[in-house]
């Protein structure tokens, strides 16, 4: 089906182009949320005469986005998560934790605006893009930790995926003397 696209859109088109779309993509996202008309004549009329209002309107909402990209951009934003001692977490973290992480901050971001290709299941300092307008784009850094203080460590540059780093101690370091002590008395129950 070929539609003519009322904004820009990734890696199909500019505004006012007529493109060459699948019939579902066309029927099930760009029409319903009016990214694009049915290419005929009526329709390319009506976007002529209209072709001033949707480039202001687009022209505003990107200026709005990048007001908000210039408050997002390097932003850092700590995620509280347990992980096991070798930073896998036993959950991840999805978009959705990110919307909420960013919510409490006060900024009102849509899941399809995080592009998030797979949910991040370590710890660590990961960067994220998020897609505020098609042609404006933040990255903000999720600091995912175990607990705040470690997120303050991480932030510094070090990393927490080892014993030594997360309890101080060189794990190669130690012997078995340091776990019992071999001339301790048993006192467990006698019979």
């Amino acid at each position: 089906m070929e539609v003519i696209l009322l904004e820009r859109i990734a890696k199909l088109g500019q505004m006012g182009e007529t493109v060459k779309v699948r019939d579902g993509f066309a029927r099930n996202y760009l029409l319903p949320l009016g990214k694009a008309l049915r290419a005929n004549a009526a329709n390319k009329a009506r976007f002529e005469s209209e072709r001033a209002t949707l480039e202001a309107r687009n022209l505003e909402r990107k200026s709005e986005a990048q007001k908000v990209a210039e408050k997002l951009d390097g932003k850092s934003f700590v995620i509280v998560r347990s992980a096991g001692e070798t930073g896998q977490l036993y959950g991840s973290v999805a978009a959705r934790d990110i919307i909420e992480t960013l919510a409490a901050e006060g900024f009102n971001i849509g899941r399809n605006q995080v592009n998030l290709n797979q949910p991040i299941k370590a710890i660590g300092v990961h960067k994220v893009t998020l897609h505020l307008h098609a042609e404006v784009d933040a990255i903000v850094e999720v600091n995912v930790a175990r607990s705040a203080e470690e997120a303050e460590r991480q932030a510094k540059g070090e990393s927490l995926t080892s014993a030594e780093a997360i309890y101080g101690v060189d794990e190669d370091a130690l012997k078995p003397e340091d776990f019992f002590n071999p001339e301790a008395e048993f006192q467990g129950e006698e019979e």
